[in-house]
Parts: C-alpha cells; structure tokens; sequence
C-alpha cells in the first residue's frame, strides 16, 4: 500500500507559477511510475505529466510542454511538479498517481493504469 499525499496548491494570477508536491510512504518510493492529472469542475480527469521510477523519461500533455516540469527525488520519496505561466484553463483539483506495472510509454497517460491516489490539491489561476 502506498499513501500520496499532494501539497502546494493555491491562487496565483494568470502568468504566476506554483511548485506542487506528492509525498509518497508505505513502500518503496523508486519501484513506481508517477504521475500527475487534473480535474477542473464538469469536466473529465485529465493526464498532466508523468515520470519513469527512474527519472530518465518524463510525460507532459501538450497544453503542458514548456510550462511545466515534472520531477522526482526517490531520496526523498517525493514528486513534484513545478508550474509556470500558468493560466486560467489550469484551474483544476490536482492529483499525484503511483503505478507500479507502467512500463509502456502509452500506459502513463492513462489513469486507470496507476494503482493509487492522493487526495487532491486545489489550484486556482485567476485573470
């Protein structure tokens, strides 16, 4: 059982940046892929940005390239996602993902693939 746990959501302005956290315990950290998605309100969950358990691949939505980065420090049992330029259309409930079978490079873009789930961090761009 692996436990996430998101932080680092807030309000920021259209144009500002925010740096989110997911915090993993219970297992070994560096054994899963993780991920990020979104859910804004009536819409569907959607893939951020993903990162092997090695770091040496990272994912990004196209909405996401050049403004995000994702990373990963396994010392630390620790996820992160560093947010630039942000706009409106990012507001969102964001989530980190553990996956620990992801092996292909289509299967990090697909949340079913990933076997646990934090609870969410509210970020919200005004205009």
């Amino acid at each position: 059982q692996v436990q996430l746990v998101e932080s680092g959501g807030g309000l920021v302005q259209a144009g500002g940046s925010l740096r989110l956290s997911c915090a993993a315990s219970g297992h070994t950290f560096n054994n899963y892929a993780m991920g990020w998605f979104r859910q804004a309100p009536g819409k569907e969950r959607e893939f951020v940005s993903a990162i092997s358990w090695s770091s040496g691949t990272t994912y990004y939505a196209d909405s996401e390239k050049g403004r995000f980065t994702v990373s990963r420090d396994n010392a630390k049992n620790t996820m992160y996602l560093q947010m630039n330029r942000l706009k409106p259309e990012d507001t969102a409930v964001y989530y980190c993902a553990a996956g620990e079978g992801i092996t292909y490079s289509s299967a990090y873009y697909y949340a079913p693939a990933y076997d646990y789930w934090g609870q969410g961090t509210q970020v919200t761009v005004s205009s």
